[in-house]
């Protein structure tokens, strides 16, 4: 299983970014990076930085870690791609249908899925895919 560093993850985004404005090929988890780049222009400065793979985001100083967030969606994109927690994709598709736009949805599932790996980390168990899909449903007014 691919288990990268904070800075392994960091770079890969990077990489990825750096690649698309290259016009570079890119691997299709590569090109799925760089969408998810491309959604966010508010990090796109931070992004085309080698040196931030170092930079801190910590929650006290009230940022978002960009790489954290930017790592969730791309979760996500893999969770959407194989339906799994199964029932995740048809929960993705009316959250979509309710907002009229894709990222709405997204983050509604990026929200949970931080929540659900955060109980999961302080429990000290797997994460609860049921749970995951239930907060989704909630954050999307779907329950």
């Amino acid at each position: 299983m691919f288990n990268p560093t904070r800075d392994q993850a960091r770079l890969f985004f990077i990489d990825a970014w750096g690649k698309l404005g290259r016009r570079e090929v890119l691997t299709p988890l590569e090109a799925m990076a760089a969408d998810i780049v491309t959604l966010h222009p508010e990090y796109h400065a931070l992004i085309a930085d080698q040196d931030s793979v170092a930079r801190d985001f910590p929650p006290e100083d009230g940022q978002i870690n960009p790489f954290l967030h930017l790592s969730l969606h791309l979760a996500i994109e893999e969770q959407l791609s194989i339906d799994q927690p199964p029932g995740i994709r048809a929960l993705f598709d009316a959250a979509c249908a309710r907002y009229g736009e894709r990222h709405a949805a997204l983050h509604d599932l990026l929200e949970a899925l931080a929540e659900t790996v955060w109980i999961a980390q302080r429990e000290r168990q797997a994460p609860d895919g049921a749970a995951y899909l239930d907060r989704a449903r909630r954050r999307a007014g779907l329950a």
